[in-house]
């Protein structure tokens, strides 16, 4: 039964990522994105983002994987006045402040401007990946009846900021593990082969690693989940802005916005990014019409929501 799913399933990965019309690559020498080079032609650009004034993982990985499968590999290293930009900029676009999806997004908003600037049209991405096979480590403590409805709960809702972001650059979001077939199929796979134990550790996506244990480095394979903000480095943006901003500022200002825009605002961070949006946007208080809002920033959200999209609150 196993050599049926790996070769199904492929299969399908193989036809997906080769109706790509795309000629770069997101690498993060992760798992999702490393596959999908596998399929690759020779010197496609694979385009990797990393800071340059904070520690991040990416960029060996990439470099392995680039070197296994002959890409190109463009290094882009964000400097503190990029990141500024990118933060701004991906807070207009995706009209939210919310800390995870900002640090996650801009490293995406700095690929596709760095696949634009290279000449792209259009970029591959390993969306999808994460949601069709349980590859978030928060899989990993639910039993199989709690993580198929909880698989089927994030079907219904789960969102790609890259797909956004590309249309407000005008290059293409390309994303082979989305395709309908790929879809489909990996719903379709029971949940004990997505979260399963290898060489006794809990592993997400475990029936993808099997599928290409002869194909992917090892390093790389049973390389645990890294989201983007841990793998780029922008997770130390937490820190900077902890160092950036003062107390007394924060305190003030904490205050200020929870009285007049009935937002709550739990780090020097989330002022920051709040601040930005604010420089475009109404307070969440004043928008839609639903019932069902953020108990933390007045947003609206959807009846079942366990989180908040606009500024990030969980659980709700």
């Amino acid at each position: 039964m196993l050599k049926k799913i790996f070769a199904d399933l492929t299969k399908l990965i193989s036809e997906a990522v080769l109706s790509c019309k795309s000629d770069c690559i997101a690498l993060s020498g992760g798992l999702d994105s490393s596959i999908l080079t596998s399929y690759l032609k020779k010197n496609t650009k694979a385009i990797v983002v990393v800071t340059k004034d904070f520690p991040s993982s990416d960029l060996v990985f990439s470099q392995l994987i680039a070197k296994e499968f002959g890409l190109q590999l463009v290094i882009k290293k964000a400097t503190i006045a990029d990141l500024m930009y990118s933060i701004e900029e991906t807070i207009k676009i995706l009209e939210n402040f919310n800390n995870i999806e900002i640090r996650n997004s801009i490293v995406l908003f700095i690929a596709i401007m760095e696949a634009k600037e290279n000449g792209c049209t259009s970029i591959i991405t390993g969306d999808g990946c994460d949601e069709l096979f349980a590859g978030y480590s928060f899989f990993l403590k639910k039993n199989d009846i709690e993580l198929q409805k909880d698989l089927e709960r994030i079907w219904e809702i789960m969102h790609f900021p890259s797909q956004k972001i590309g249309k407000a650059l005008g290059v293409s979001i390309e994303s082979p593990f989305l395709n309908e077939k790929v879809a489909n199929y990996a719903k379709s796979i029971s949940v004990d082969l997505k979260v399963h134990n290898e060489n006794n550790k809990k592993y997400g996506k475990w029936i993808l690693r099997k599928a290409y244990e002869n194909i992917i480095p090892g390093s790389v394979l049973w390389r645990e989940k890294s989201p983007m903000q841990d793998g780029s480095g922008t997770n130390s943006l937490t820190g900077f802005f902890e160092n950036s901003i003062s107390n007394e500022t924060f305190e003030s200002k904490r205050r200020s916005y929870l009285k007049k825009d009935k937002v709550k605002l739990n780090s020097k961070e989330s002022l920051y990014y709040y601040e930005t949006y604010r420089k475009f946007f109404d307070p969440p208080y004043l928008t839609g019409s639903s019932k069902y809002r953020c108990p933390d920033c007045q947003a609206v959200v959807s009846k079942n929501s366990h989180f908040c999209r606009m500024c990030g609150s969980f659980p709700i």
